[in-house]
């Protein structure tokens, strides 16, 4: 079937591509879980495999949707709650792993509380009729936040190959990028997160 750019046409508002890739997302969550898990570095790679398709999709199902006119009622439920599913579970899985131990915890849980927060400000808003538009910061701290998950991922496993070439020079790079990223996003997030309530208390307080 040919589909010129831009041009809508009829599908099923359950099975059509953007939720696809979105109900991917979602059960790509226990697999990479597992995969981190399971502890040995081959597996490792392969849950960072796993969740770098998972995190292409989150950008591919709204794109697509918008473009091919497929939005639907099921997806901007679903496309938000498969974003948070991923990082919250595998922020606890990484952790219940020791990638993040000591005072780097704080990174994780900031981001945690920040999601459940503006989750439930969301929520309301949206019974009121108001919504809140995503900011470009938001945007850039879910990239930041994205890409130093994947890093986290890959920790003792891709140490080692870094290892390798140095000779042991550089012991945890990869997982120390990871954790400054994470830190980075972190920071974003307790900026965004102020952003949100500053713009949502206004309408609750005029409630």
């Amino acid at each position: 079937m040919n589909v010129s750019a831009g041009q809508p046409y009829k599908t099923s508002k359950v099975w059509n591509l953007p939720n696809i890739l979105t109900y991917g997302r979602i059960v790509a969550v226990p697999a990479v879980a597992a995969l981190l898990l399971w502890g040995s570095l081959g597996a490792r790679w392969w849950a960072l495999a796993i969740y770098v398709a998972a995190a292409v999709t989150d950008f591919f199902d709204g794109y697509l949707a918008r473009r091919w006119h497929q939005q639907s009622s099921l997806g901007r439920m679903l496309d938000p709650i498969a974003d948070k599913v991923l990082v919250s579970v595998i922020l606890l899985v990484l952790c219940a792993d020791s990638i993040l131990r000591g005072g780097h915890i704080w990174a994780a849980i900031i981001i945690l509380a920040r999601e459940v927060l503006v989750s439930g400000l969301r929520e309301y808003l949206g019974e009121l009729r108001v919504s809140v538009p995503v900011t470009k910061i938001a945007k850039w701290k879910t990239t930041v936040q994205l890409v130093a998950i994947g890093f986290l991922i890959a920790g003792p496993a891709g140490d080692k190959i870094v290892a390798g070439f140095t000779n042991g020079a550089s012991v945890d790079s990869i997982t120390n990028i990871g954790i400054g990223g994470l830190w980075i996003a972190a920071a974003l997030t307790l900026y965004t997160g102020y952003d949100y309530f500053r713009a949502g208390l206004r309408h609750v307080v005029d409630e």
